[in-house]
């Protein structure tokens, strides 16, 4: 038989984004997990004596992942995981009656993940008795453009046994932070009480201290090195910064747009247990592709008048709204800042509209209806309070007393009302964001890139200069979600470009972006011969990796006639960050193609990645030393791929694509096409020749003898 192909002619894009101020969020679809349509059911199976110690008090505080089994089931998917990690999660919830779960899809099975995901949060949200107000504040945050965490309803059973209505809620980790900043190398901090962020000294290791069993600042990646020297630095800046300097200062080190946003939905919905007010529940994420932190949300249980403090949250003043006797530097400093208490101001508004009662009461009335009959049976919602079927359908509007004095919507409408009352509405300068950067090389042109949002209509210049010369300034071209952009050209030779943004409303005020030109060097287009000559983005079937894993993997091909050293070169997998993996101390052969393993693991070898590649298709670059500025040596995007199926150029090393049936890893793509009629006994084939790297992989299931002919 003859394999066939499918072949594809794409443009190879040689250009990289190098500027490290890009990092506009991404907003990943619902998919199957976290879809609202259905409230989908989830069956954990474990041996029952385990399951017996996990509910025993002294037990409550374990984190060890038991075996389990897990089905999902949402009506129209069906799938079952075996081996999974299973163990309580949470703070009070650990000792309710009403227990929260995480599930581990690679604890057992390392960088093993379901619909793109490595664990679960499963929570019980015993406090609240509409078991809504977390869901309907993550979709809030999704509304308003805030990254965070999806969700969804779900009904668990452990052993066959109801446990009840559950919320599933996307776990915060580096796969969350890949997915939102297209990047998952840089430092996650989880922040618990009391992480307030006050300055306590230049050393790193002060922000290391320990709260009870924890860390304040918990390092959740990259643990190994445990650098807190970004964190110290980003403390520093927002803490001893004349306040006349603080804006230029702390953007360079801080996402504050984004930040005010997410300030302005914690005051609206009276998110007390956050940074605000108890210094709680928050991460930070330390952006490579921008060199800011990210501040994320987290655990949104206790709002929409969830109260334990006696403290009506609904009429409380939404500019002094942290804790009335302790100091919280990154909420009160800011609400100093003129601009940024405007764009706080703006955010409260723009989120308040969010929650007028067509449509958001509309969308509560769904929540109840579609849940009721999952509350009806739920064994575990009255243990904890008392609360019964009635008293579900009650709370959506009305309070049930104690740590629940009034309902969602008696909360939203005074809050809404009260707000209006309280806000300081001023037309605001415009708010530039997300600026970026891109050139393919000498000669050709550089793309730039902001996101500029005003409450009138605005003007945005880009000023440029290039290798020392004039100022030159130029109108940008306004795109879709307040996306501006420009082209501009470049000259032959290496250059240096230094680059702003201003951003001028009709009411005269003006903001210049970054207060410090940005700079991009562009170097000639590299030569060297090197190729991404073939990838397989999913693979259930193919060659497994030294762990026997079915691992991504690609191939870079050496088209020249002289061995290259690999040790200062770069894969990435994001433009934006094109540093994102070095490659080891190896020198590739001519003629040689060299396998490398896409799969998180680089425990396992040193040809093994700190990135997978995505089925869906997307960027791929190799990129010359740091010393060039990431020079791109060669860089695609490749179209959505089929498992088992790789994508390879043909010939080697030529800018014609093709699909190929039956993978070639480790050899030249002109061997995917065999003859008709075989030679007589060759029924299969092994491959490279001679072994590279201590493998020999067979096209298919082969008995061999091997004979050593010295």
């Amino acid at each position: 038989m003859k394999y066939f192909y499918l072949l594809i002619t794409i443009l190879t894009l040689a250009a990289a984004l190098i500027n490290p101020a890009a990092g506009q969020p991404i907003f990943p679809e619902d998919g199957p997990v976290y879809g609202d349509d259905v409230v989908a059911r989830i069956d954990i199976t474990i041996n029952r004596d385990t399951l017996a110690w996990l509910y025993k008090p002294e037990n409550q505080q374990s984190d060890i992942e038991w075996r389990a089994e897990f089905v999902f089931d949402n009506g129209t998917l069906r799938d079952t995981v075996h081996e999974i990690g299973f163990r309580l999660r949470g703070n009070t919830s650990r000792a309710s009656a009403k227990k929260s779960f995480k599930v581990s899809f690679n604890t057992y099975q390392s960088g093993r993940k379901y619909y793109g995901v490595e664990k679960l949060n499963l929570n019980g949200e015993h406090n609240d008795p509409t078991v809504a107000r977390a869901k309907i504040s993550w979709e809030l945050c999704h509304n308003a453009g805030i990254p965070a965490s999806r969700s969804s309803f779900v009904q668990l059973y452990i052993n066959n046994n109801y446990h009840g209505l559950y919320i599933n809620v996307e776990h915060i980790d580096e796969e969350f932070a890949d997915k939102r900043y297209g990047s998952q190398d840089g430092n996650l901090y989880k922040c618990l009480y009391p992480a307030d962020l006050n300055y306590l000294g230049n050393d790193p290791d002060l922000y290391k201290f320990m709260a009870g069993d924890r860390r304040a600042y918990e390092l959740k990646t990259n643990k190994t090195a445990d650098d807190y020297s970004g964190l110290a630095h980003f403390i520093d800046v927002l803490n001893n910064t004349p306040i006349a300097d603080l804006p230029c200062e702390l953007e360079k080190v801080f996402n504050v747009q984004d930040y005010l946003k997410v300030a302005a939905m914690d005051v609206m919905t009276a998110n007390w247990d956050g940074y605000i007010f108890n210094k709680n529940n928050f991460y930070l994420y330390d952006n490579p592709a921008t060199g800011r932190f990210e501040y994320i949300p987290y655990d949104l249980d206790n709002t929409y008048g969830i109260d334990w403090f006696g403290i009506d949250w609904a009429t409380r003043n939404i500019y002094e709204w942290d804790h009335d006797s302790e100091y919280r530097p990154l909420f009160e400093l800011l609400m100093e800042i003129p601009e940024y208490r405007d764009w706080f101001s703006y955010y409260i508004h723009q989120i308040s509209a969010l929650m007028t009662p067509s449509p958001f009461f509309e969308r509560l009335e769904i929540i109840k209806n579609q849940n009721y009959p999952f509350i009806i049976n739920d064994p575990y919602y009255p243990l904890d309070y008392g609360y019964s079927p009635d008293d579900f359908l009650s709370a959506f509007t009305n309070g049930t007393g104690a740590h629940v004095p009034v309902g969602i919507t008696e909360f939203v409408t005074s809050r809404r009302a009260a707000t209006a009352s309280q806000l300081q509405l001023n037309n605001i300068t415009p708010i530039v964001n997300y600026l970026s950067a891109m050139h393919n090389g000498a000669g050709g042109s550089a793309w730039v890139e902001a996101t500029v949002t005003d409450d009138d209509p605005v003007e945005v210049t880009l000023l440029y200069q290039i290798n020392d010369g004039d100022w030159q300034t130029a109108m940008m071209t306004a795109g879709s979600d307040d996306r501006f952009s420009l082209q501009v050209n470049l000259p032959e030779g290496q250059s240096v470009i230094n680059y702003q943004i201003s951003a001028a409303d009709t009411f005269g005020h003006t903001t210049l972006y970054p207060c410090d030109p940005e700079t991009m060097t562009v170097s000639p287009a590299s030569a060297w011969p090197l190729f991404i000559n073939e990838l397989l983005a999913s693979n259930d079937t193919g060659i497994t990796d030294e762990a026997g894993e079915h691992d991504d993997w690609l191939e870079i091909y050496n088209a020249g006639d002289e061995p290259l050293w690999l040790g200062d070169k770069y894969l990435s997998d994001n433009f934006a960050n094109p540093g994102k993996w070095l490659m080891p101390d190896y020198t590739i052969q001519p003629d040689e193609y060299l396998l490398v393993w896409c799969d998180e693991d680089q425990e396992q070898g040193i040809f093994h990645t700190n990135f997978k590649l995505s089925k869906g298709g997307e960027e791929l670059g190799i990129f010359d030393a740091e010393s060039t500025g990431f020079a791109p040596i060669d860089t695609l995007t490749f179209p959505a791929q089929e498992t088992d199926i790789s994508y390879g150029r043909r010939p080697d090393g030529t800018d014609s694509w093709v699909f190929f049936e039956h993978p070639t890893p480790g050899i030249s793509n002109l061997l995917s096409d065999i003859d008709d009629q075989p030679t007589a006994q060759q029924t299969f084939f092994g491959f490279p020749n001679p072994v590279g790297h201590g493998f020999l992989f067979f096209n298919k299931k082969t008995d061999f003898i091997i004979y050593n002919q010295t």
